[in-house]
């Protein structure tokens, strides 16, 4: 069944196109930034720590000989850096083809807070990229046919939003606030895409997730607040997924969100992940969407919730549903 519905994720010819990729500086970040350089994309990766991301340039350069490929200063726990960026990208006035919301933080051990006072998971996973949508909108616009591919999680599927604590001041648990902002990041997608349409913005909004990737993710938010770093877990999911056992590495993790970001034939709305055994692993699949996920009046209310919360507006209009 796998095989059979298992989608070709061959990249096209993406010469003359601009992609902008967050999370650039490591794993699914960096692996795609290079697919799509070697596809002829001109590449920006906004980056947190500078030093990280020119190491990533350099990479990136060495294995794809001539690629074009910067980045620009990004920390998406900041709602003002969010709309510096903006303002940078939107006064060099190129158009966006390619938007990835692809970088997350995961399981700080102790809440932690961003610069605008905002539960770290839920303001830097959803609300920063919502806000970089926002602000890029002119330029996605403007590049006719541009795709948003948006990276979830299969945590995701069991999450639920809290409507009452979004910003778990009253109780934080780890993995429950993580899912739950991701699950946000798949209401935006879905709702992005519905708004689009509506409102003939023009843009192609696809969903994805990687399954489970060894990447540093695994380790660098469970760190966060620590006085001792914990290095097993990433030991374990990087011996695993050498030996294929449940997680898969960065090159495949990769597959679903450079699908979602590039193929012809990805669908607005669609949601792609690995086809094997749980979703974990596998050639990418087009995948039924969670339960979690599917009220479109839970998505609405992400949709106003999250303007509010990151101080902008999309343009003015209903969605399908609401006309």
């Amino acid at each position: 069944m796998t095989r059979k519905n298992a989608l070709d994720t061959a990249v096209p010819d993406l010469s003359g196109k601009l992609a902008v990729v967050t999370g650039g500086s490591d794993g699914i970040g960096r692996g795609l930034g290079g697919r799509l350089a070697r596809a002829g994309a001109e590449v920006v990766l906004p980056v947190r720590n500078a030093a990280k991301g020119a190491a990533a340039v350099e990479r990136i350069r060495a294995e794809v000989p001539g690629a074009r490929v910067s980045t620009r200063e990004l920390d998406l726990a900041s709602l003002e850096s969010v709309a510096a960026l903006g303002r940078t990208l939107v006064a060099e006035g190129r158009p966006v083809d390619i938007l990835v919301n692809n970088a997350a933080v995961m399981t700080p051990a102790t809440r932690q807070t961003s610069a605008d006072g905002l539960e770290l998971q839920f303001a830097t996973n959803h609300l920063g990229h919502f806000a970089l949508t926002a602000h890029l909108l002119p330029l996605l616009r403007a590049a006719g046919g541009a795709r948003v591919a948006t990276q979830s999680s299969i945590g995701a599927r069991q999450g639920a939003l809290a409507w009452d604590d979004l910003q778990a001041e009253r109780g934080y648990a780890p993995m429950k606030v993580y899912s739950q902002s991701k699950l946000a990041v798949l209401m935006f997608g879905l709702e992005l895409h519905r708004r689009s349409v509506a409102g003939g913005w023009g843009i192609t909004s696809t969903l994805a997730h990687p399954g489970l990737t060894s990447t540093n993710l695994q380790t660098a938010g469970p760190n966060l607040g620590r006085a001792k770093r914990t290095t097993w877990l990433d030991r374990a999911f990087r011996w695993q997924s050498r030996l294929g056992l449940f997680v898969q590495t960065v090159d495949d993790g990769l597959r679903p969100v450079l699908y979602a970001a590039t193929a012809p034939g990805a669908v607005g709305g669609a949601f792609y992940g690995p086809g094997g055994l749980g979703h974990l692993t596998g050639p990418v699949v087009e995948q039924p969407l969670y339960r979690s996920a599917r009220s479109e009046e839970e998505a609405r209310r992400v949709w106003q919730v999250s303007q509010e919360l990151a101080g902008v507006r999309f343009p003015d209009g209903v969605t399908a549903a609401e006309s």
